[in-house]
């Protein structure tokens, strides 16, 4: 046995490999170890040792101790996609190093905006000899504080027992673009591992072990290496009937094309993208709901301007001076605007022109932009050239997140590119009724646009999570993104329908078909004058029964319409509206002001504080979760916070400090256990002892049926459930609601949902706890009736549906709801549910 102590080879925060967004140092195929965040560039030999091998990419380092120790150094998430750019090696293969002596400078803010990700991983390639690990935590200053403290065994050198006789593999030609790295090397080694047999790789006149992963990694081999694969024992012939295949596919890399490829076959780049639905119906054209709605207008073109620019420059001095200029007062806009709408307690929206500001300073772009202007070329040539050339990359990208992100560095580099041109970039008058047709729509044109003559938008790029749809969605105008190429076609003045509900664009309906969707939607909104007339009025069945009517709300600005809508409280806050856009997470100090500010606008209302809702599939950039094959069934919801507890508590200290201002409660996520409650309600009660603050009343939310079933046991201990329909949907039934084919399916009103609801209710109200439903069947007219049915006590819905359901309540009568809620339970289908109910908008008897 030997002790090997490890100091940090960099400062930082230090993460579990668990929670690296990588699978493969996620599930230590490479090693055990740890990964640290870094705070500087210069990555520094942790203890004194040999260099075996050093990355063609510059990336990667891998070190041999005395002891025998094999330590892998990794910076990054997929840098060797980066083929050395950032990198600058300080040693080389052979090199002994002693601790602290540098290895590998890089370039972090380079990698910060052209890497998946910076964290970088210190594994002890074969921890198989470990056998005890003491870990550290926290933050780190490289060369000082202990990373790792291991004890390792003897090594072992026996050799496998069996035939002597060795088996060689056919030639496998090497598909990986970047070749044998950390990624597939691990995948190789860990599959050696299952067999007994020995078992080498071999390039040219080297072997590797292909146990190990640093030693494959040592071989270095490059894409279109021919390598082949020897092994001898007694499971040798299955090895490599396992293992070749698995290498000529490049071991799950992506990007891997197996070489060499059949001649017969070959694939066009169309026939690999996923298929773009297309109508049979030449009126209709297809696309997805980016933005809610209904529209009827006339077709008008957006085209983008292209910005001409003179490619000479007046000298170096003068275009840099120019360029300077001009960012600056592009910044100065872009701050204006953000303030505009910080001002209007709008921070969703000023978030995104915030993200502007970080991309016009962005290094990457600025170098790009400065290496032209240094060989003679003009300022606007050359940040048309750096805007171009970055926002490419981006749209390249294979996350479709950041690829959308393409579009905001377009605008950015149009602002820009006027002031420098002294181009005036006027928005075009519309016509009333009008519904734009695009490419794409820059965020800066979508926050300027004419709200009371544009109806609508379609664009052929973008998606539901671009910035442009999130301005539409907070405007309330209808959109559809992706949609068919031929819409970029439609004459000017084309007539359409846009639906987005259904996902279409209709051409040319006859007038009658427009007159009769113009009367419905001037009957709606008489309809919505007069129910917001009555809408103070309470949520009071004909027999009495009263209702409590809240809201479902993300911020400040919509806490402010509470009282104005006739909302009776908050039924749930979003909390993650503070978490969203940003590259840190807010401050204790930073989410008490928001609360605070939230629950004097909402007065002695109650107010519901969901604490953050984030995990798998819905991650924050600065909260790394590894990459799931099921995120919805992973670390998710109250999962994350009891994970990263350090997190939740600063959330429930901000919450409790806020609940001196308001009737403040707190809710849980995703709570599918009562350990899980349990574990909440102790670090609830701990901060609260810290700060000397009042207790406050603890809730959760019934989204997993589990917790449905067992709402006697949970109402022991919880104050109040709120039933998020839409999450209890899709784990009920299970089907994605987001899934192409079955989001039709995912109905809140199917009966075995309904089923988990009644039961939910009546061992809540068996200990006299309070059960409210904040999901979407809360606000759907034809779920309002069945759930007053089933005994609900507080429907909590989106703010523009208050008005309408508190007017729709006042039409009920509890037996009646009662009688339709068995039926309900008793149906075989949503559809027949529904069937059930007559819609109150077209109909004027009531259940």
């Amino acid at each position: 046995m030997s002790k090997l102590l490890l100091l940090a080879p960099l400062s930082g925060q230090v993460w579990p490999l668990e929670r690296i967004p990588d699978p493969v140092f996620a599930q230590k195929m490479v090693g055990d170890g740890l990964s640290i965040d870094p705070t500087d560039a210069l990555l520094v030999a942790p203890c004194d040792a040999e260099v075996m091998s050093l990355h063609a990419a510059g990336h990667a380092i891998t070190l041999r101790t005395e002891e025998g120790a094999e330590i892998l150094l990794h910076i990054g998430i997929d840098t060797v996609a980066l083929k050395g750019e950032g990198f600058r090696p300080q040693v080389k293969a052979g090199d002994r190093v002693q601790a602290g002596a540098p290895l590998i400078e890089f370039d972090l803010d380079f990698l910060a905006t052209h890497a998946k990700s910076l964290l970088t991983q210190i594994v002890i390639a074969n921890s198989d000899r470990v056998t005890a690990w003491e870990r550290a935590s926290g933050l780190v200053t490289v060369g000082k504080d202990t990373l790792l403290t291991v004890t390792l065994a003897a090594e072992d050198t026996t050799t496998a027992a069996g035939s002597a006789e060795t088996i060689t593999s056919d030639a496998i030609i090497i598909p990986n673009p970047t070749g044998l790295h950390a990624r597939p090397a691990a995948v190789l080694a860990n599959l050696a591992k299952s067999f007994q047999s020995s078992i080498k790789l071999q390039l040219g006149d080297r072997q590797a072990n292909a146990r190990s992963v640093t030693a494959i990694m040592g071989l270095e081999v490059g894409h279109g290496a021919s390598v082949r694969l020897h092994a001898s024992g007694p499971d040798a012939r299955a090895a490599l009937d396992k293992l070749a295949p698995v290498l000529a596919q490049g071991c799950g890399d992506e990007g891997c094309v197996p070489a060499p490829a059949p001649a017969t076959t070959t694939v066009s780049p169309e026939a690999a993208l996923a298929p773009q639905r297309k109508s049979s119906d030449p009126n209709v054209l297809l696309g997805v709901s980016s933005s809610p709605g209904l529209a009827v207008g006339e077709v008008f073109q957006v085209r983008r301007v292209e910005i001409a620019v003179t490619e000479a420059g007046a000298g170096v001095d003068v275009e840099r001076r120019r360029l300077a200029a001009a960012i600056d007062t592009a910044k100065g806009q872009l701050a204006a605007l953000r303030a505009q709408l910080h001002a209007k307690a709008d921070p969703a929206k000023a978030a995104i022109f915030a993200a502007h500001e970080e991309l016009i300073e962005d290094p990457d772009l600025l170098e790009i932009a400065e290496s032209a202007i240094a060989k003679g070329k003009s300022a606007a040539f050359a940040w048309k050239k750096a805007a171009t050339t970055h926002a490419d990359r981006l749209a390249a990208l294979r996350n479709p997140l950041l690829a959308q992100r393409a579009n905001d560095l377009h605008d950015v580099g149009q602002r820009v590119l006027s002031i420098l041109t002294g181009t005036e970039t006027k928005a075009p008058e519309y016509a009333p009724n009008t519904i734009l047709i695009a490419e794409d729509l820059a965020p800066s044109d979508t926050a300027a646009l004419d709200r009371s003559r544009v109806m609508g938008f379609c664009t052929t790029r973008g998606g539901a999570t671009s910035h442009v749809a999130i301005l539409a969605r907070s405007f309330g105008l209808p959109a559809l993104a992706g949609i068919e190429p031929a819409a970029l076609e439609i004459p000017n003045g084309t007539p359409v329908i846009l639906d987005s509900g259904k996902g279409t664009l209709r051409l040319n309906p006859a007038q009658e078909e427009i007159t009769r969707i113009r009367q419905a939607q001037a009957r709606a909104e008489q309809q919505r004058k007069e129910h917001l007339a009555h809408t103070h009025e309470p949520a009071v069945t004909l027999d009495g029964t009263r209702i409590e009517v809240v809201a479902n709300i993300g911020g400040l600005k919509d806490a402010e319409q509470i009282a104005d809508l006739g909302g009776e409280g908050v039924g749930l806050l979003r909390s993650e509206f503070l978490f969203m856009e940003r590259v840190n997470a807010p401050t204790e100090d930073e989410q008490f002001e928001s609360y605070k500010a939230i629950a004097r606008a909402v007065g002695e209302k109650p107010l519901i504080i969901r604490t953050l809702d984030v995990g798998g599939d819905k991650p924050l950039a600065y909260l790394p979760i590894p990459k799931e094959d099921n995120p919805f069934l992973g670390e998710r919801g109250v999962r994350v916070g009891l994970d990263r507890p350090e997190l939740l508590r600063t959330q429930l200290r901000a919450i409790l400090r806020a609940s001196a201002f308001g009737k403040i409660s707190v809710m849980f996520p995703m709570i599918s256990t009562l350990r899980e409650l349990r574990d909440v309600k102790a670090i609830l009660a701990q901060e609260a002892e810290r700060l000397g603050a009042a207790p406050i009343p603890t809730g959760i939310m019934v989204e997993v049926p589990a917790t449905a079933v067992m709402a006697a046991q949970f109402a022991r201990e919880a104050d109040f459930f709120s039933i998020g329909t839409n999450d209890l949907t899709q784990y009920t039934l299970a089907m994605d609601r987001g899934h192409p084919k079955l989001a039709a399916q995912v109905d809140g009103l199917s009966p075995g949902v309904l089923q988990l609801i009644a039961h939910t209710v009546q061992g809540a109200h068996a200990a006299g706890r309070h059960v409210g439903v904040c999901g979407g069947i809360a606000s759907d007219p034809c779920g309002v009736p069945i759930l007053v049915g089933l005994g609900v006590d507080e429907l909590s819905i989106s703010l523009p549906a208050i008005p309408a359901i508190k007017a729709q309540i006042r039409a009920l009568r509890l037996d009646v709801c009662r009688d339709l809620a068995a039926k309900a339970l008793a149906a075989d289908s949503a559809e027949e549910v529904r069937a059930l109910v007559p819609d109150p908008n077209h109909s004027s008897s009531q259940p």
